[in-house]
């Protein structure tokens, strides 16, 4: 169908009625509509496939630290200089005990990221039976971030109990090359396509505000769609001391409002997940709940400050939202 001179409204319609944007269409509209317009469309859009739940994740980090990668915006790059902890991978008990308190908190899922190209080795085994007895102890959803890793590592992954694997694109391809130049966006790609052909649903999203335009976040959000991705985290970038990106201006609230309801417009199925940078929303994001995003990580994150499992509950409670299926 051709969508030109819809209305946003009538264009969120035909979403809701099983019609997808791909390239082919003309996206202007979601430069030129207004905020208040697009905010409301996508929260109809988000309303009929994600109805009233917001997923809950957190993290846990695994392994922090000297990672070998340049990416621009990292405070666990070995090539920047930052106040980055530094440490191997944890011990089974302290992953554990994590895990099973951020359940006991109300999160619905829980992840092991690790630092560095790509978990292998030991450390890996380590990662295998953290998460064999996360699977005899807790009902969490399980999920995993450690880089560029092999189809053998993703069958096992699969084997212990693992469901989602997180590699996020971090911006466009157009923009990759500005951010990381020690891998490439097609190895992130190859790498998504393997873990969902191990029979992983994939985590894969990025980071706004590193220099890119809205082209360059449109452009990425087709290629999530293009790559059916399921749950999209949006971070906002947070300057760190010590990066390349140290002094970059953070965007503004209107512009990752609309960036959430672009992402919403063009995986109206997938969970849009907020990650880091969520200061920078209105009320810590309790507009974008209803404006686009059904999910965030929440409690520690990383090395930014998040918000509290505790804080995002109440949120939800007072938006009449649940973390519940």
């Amino acid at each position: 169908m051709n969508i030109a001179g819809l209305s946003v409204q009538e264009i969120a319609e035909q979403i809701i009625n099983g019609y997808r944007l791909t390239r082919k269409d003309d996206l202007s509209f979601l430069l030129t509509a207004s905020l208040k317009d697009l905010e409301e469309a996508a929260g109809k859009i988000q309303e009929k496939y994600r109805q009233n739940h917001v997923e809950l994740c957190t993290i846990i980090n695994g392994k922090s630290g000297r990672c070998p990668e340049n990416c621009k915006y990292c405070a666990q790059s070995a090539h920047h200089k930052t106040p980055c902890e530094i440490y191997d991978f944890l011990p089974k008990e302290e992953i554990v005990s994590q895990a099973q308190a951020n359940e006991t908190a109300g999160v619905n899922r829980v992840a092991i990221v690790t630092a560095g190209r790509s978990l292998t080795g030991a450390d890996f085994e380590k990662a295998i039976e953290c998460y064999k007895e996360m699977r005899a102890t807790t009902k969490l959803g399980l999920c995993a971030s450690m880089g560029l890793i092999s189809h053998e590592q993703f069958q096992r992954l699969v084997d212990v109990g693992v469901t989602r694997y997180h590699n996020n694109l971090e911006t466009s391809r157009r923009n990759f090359p500005n951010i990381c130049t020690t891998h490439t966006f097609d190895q992130k790609v190859a790498t998504i396509k393997a873990a969902q052909a191990a029979g992983l649903t994939v985590c894969s999203g990025g980071i706004l505000g590193m220099g890119e335009t809205f082209e360059d976040r449109i452009d990425m959000a087709l290629e999530l769609s293009e790559l059916d991705i399921k749950s999209i985290p949006i971070n906002f970038l947070i300057p760190i001391p010590g990066t390349p990106l140290e002094n970059q201006k953070q965007i503004s609230a209107d512009e990752a409002m609309r960036s959430i309801a672009i992402f919403r417009f063009i995986n109206p199925e997938a969970n849009i997940r907020l990650a880091a940078g969520r200061k920078i929303l209105p009320g810590f994001g309790s507009l974008a709940f209803k404006s686009g995003a059904s999910a965030t990580i929440t409690g520690d994150m990383l090395t930014t400050s998040g918000t509290t499992i505790k804080g995002d509950l109440q949120i939800l409670a007072d938006n009449g939202q649940t973390n519940k299926d």
